[in-house]
């Protein structure tokens, strides 16, 4: 089991119903859980398919260095990088379109 953080902007409101049933919802699309990997992948399908013009980031605890790890879709002034082995987020100007 392995502590997951999501969070979706902008996403249809049967995503966002769908994502309460296997996490508690702590803010208006914030939800927060302790699920295995399996369940893991299972949620990040369901994101993949039904996010549309939202956003979407996902976060849970892992063994790296960091001590997590993250994933986005969708369109975000927030972009993941790598820098030194290190999963960041860099910040795009208003204007530029995200990578």
């Amino acid at each position: 089991m392995s502590f997951l953080v999501v969070v979706t902007e902008n996403v249809p409101l049967r995503l966002r119903g769908r994502m309460a049933i296997w996490l508690l919802e702590v803010r208006a699309g914030v939800y927060i859980g302790d699920v295995s990997r399996r369940t893991r992948e299972m949620i990040w399908q369901q994101l993949q398919e039904g996010h549309e013009d939202g956003n979407v980031v996902m976060a849970w605890a892992s063994s790296h260095e960091s001590g997590y790890e993250f994933q986005t879709l969708g369109k975000n002034r927030r972009v993941p990088v790598e820098f030194d082995g290190l999963r960041l987020v860099a910040f795009q100007p208003l204007g530029n379109e995200p990578l």
